[in-house]
């Protein structure tokens, strides 16, 4: 398990508390550049898909990036005829420079944005921002690379995308799908402590913020969407490519080198369902044994590919000693994360140190049980050196483990009270055992039906339970402390009007 105590900035995700009457809950920002022949059918869109069905306050800002048209006249002309809409003027281009500024200014918990083409179907917006309200998710994201997503768009586009998401796998280790879908929304409270870290102004911006935020821990969620290409889009894909390509580059560097402070993002210490105590599951030793030996196996034949390459040019002691140090750095390293589950740049020097310790008594058995050979043999065979080599490093393997164990990757949960710790029970009850309706013919996806026809709207935190009406005080007091948003359903049959599909 994790050792190290220090809690990390972000505090644990919740459910989103009742907020004051007319606090938006949602803010979708709407970036735009020389947009004034899309923009107020998009915006009108929008809106009027979100009072049909977004059952929370909500907010439509257009951020409009040094446009040189009529778009800002069209942007203040929808400020001033819809009340949830408001225009953001900036004098620089860049779709990432304006998400950072309207987002780190507004005070709506869920932000999101899309492009203004509107290709992503809106009815993916509910359960795109679903799991931030809920606190299940960081960020979520839209994936046109999804399974059950529906796309279309040219062969083009289509080998440009997935060719870009190939090079982030393979050169950042990302894991999300699809990094450049118009189609976003990150908590605020995330997002105030991320976009610091994120540099890039333009159309990088989305992928630079992913990658960061799921090497510190946060989780992404991602939701399969249907989309249609725009053709007449003005993204330069030449230049577009070349700037993410150095962003990759710049990205990789940082987290190869550590400059990026990624654990002022880390989640504080039981948020982790891994950090808790499970009834009736073994404790971590058969785990610990299982993890160590697969990191000790992997350890040893790139300790013994290191030594037969080290032997080339240097001497059986040098070689010996340089690929034990490369290998015992690389195994403390996994040992700490996969073995002991230590996550997190805390500690992480105190552990290669005494990790160093660790290799300093394998380094002597292994030259100790060299230097015997070469007293019994004076030219011993190569495939002596290795069988000799692998018996004293079982020796120390098991060395290795006991040390690990107690004294690198201590476990600390003794030392807590016993009331501290959590505990997940079992679930009991008839809610244990589901079961399944027989099967049928699959229906049309339409919204929940409200129970009344005409349409009924609450604010955040209001429910159709009698309490509408109620002075917020009074009934902050009949729910309790633990009050929080309720999602209602708000008009039957969630169809666009504007959606040829």
């Amino acid at each position: 398990m994790r050792t190290d105590s220090s809690p990390g900035t972000l505090p644990a995700r919740e459910h989103l508390p009742a907020d004051a009457a007319g606090t938006p809950v949602l803010d979708v920002v709407i970036p735009v550049y020389n947009e004034e022949k899309d923009l107020q059918p998009c915006v009108r869109r929008l809106h009027d898909h979100l009072t049909r069905t977004f059952p929370y306050p909500f907010r439509i800002t257009i951020a409009d990036n040094a446009s040189t048209d009529s778009t800002p006249d069209v942007a203040r002309l929808l400020e001033s005829r819809v009340p949830e809409v408001r225009s953001f003027r900036l004098e620089q281009k860049g779709r990432g420079r304006a998400l950072r500024t309207v987002w780190s200014a507004s005070e709506a918990p869920i932000l999101a944005y899309m492009d203004v083409d509107l290709s992503t179907d809106l009815n993916a917006l509910l359960p795109l921002v679903a799991p931030l309200i809920s606190g299940h998710s960081d960020l979520a994201i839209g994936s046109r690379l999804a399974r059950s997503s529906r796309v279309v768009r040219g062969a083009k586009r289509e080998f440009i995308s997935r060719s870009y998401n190939l090079i982030l796998r393979g050169s950042l280790q990302a894991r999300f799908s699809d990094a450049q879908c118009g189609f976003k929304a990150i908590r605020r409270d995330v997002a105030q402590l991320l976009l610091p870290l994120v540099e890039d102004t333009g159309w990088f911006f989305d992928t630079e913020m992913l990658v960061l935020a799921e090497r510190a821990g946060l989780r992404i969620h991602e939701v399969p969407v249907d989309w249609v290409d725009d053709p007449d889009s003005t993204v330069h894909i030449a230049k577009t490519a070349t700037d993410d390509l150095k962003g990759v580059w710049r990205v990789g560097r940082a987290l190869a080198t550590g400059s990026l402070p990624l654990d002022r993002l880390t989640r504080p210490f039981g948020d982790d369902p891994r950090d808790r105590e499970i009834m009736d599951v073994p404790k971590g030793l058969a785990r610990q044994l299982v993890g160590f030996c697969v990191v000790g196996g992997l350890s040893t034949l790139f300790y013994l590919l290191l030594y037969s390459g080290f032997r080339q040019f240097s001497g059986s002691q040098t070689a010996n000693a340089l690929a034990l140090l490369v290998s015992a750095v690389a195994n403390t390293a996994a040992n700490r994360r996969l073995t002991f589950g230590v996550r997190g740049r805390a500690g992480a020097v105190r552990h290669q140190a005494q990790g160093l310790v660790v290799f300093g008594i394998g380094l002597a058995l292994t030259s100790g049980s060299l230097l015997a050979l070469d007293a019994a043999t004076s030219d011993p065979a190569h495939a002596t050196e290795l069988a000799v080599l692998v018996a004293a490093n079982l020796a120390a393997t098991v060395l290795r483990f006991l040390l690990f164990r107690a004294w690198v990757f201590p476990d600390r949960r003794g030392d807590e009270e016993p009331e501290t710790r959590h505990r997940v029970q079992p679930p009991t009850g008839p809610a244990a055992s589901p079961t399944c309706p027989a099967p049928g013919p699959l229906p049309q996806r339409p919204h929940a039906p409200s129970q009344n026809s005409a349409t009924t709207r609450f604010r955040a935190g209001e429910a159709a339970d009698g309490t509408v009406g109620v002075p917020p005080l009074e009934r902050s007091r009949e729910w309790g402390r633990d009050a929080t948003i309720r999602l209602q359903p708000v008009r039957p049959h969630d169809t666009d009007p504007g959606d040829a599909r």
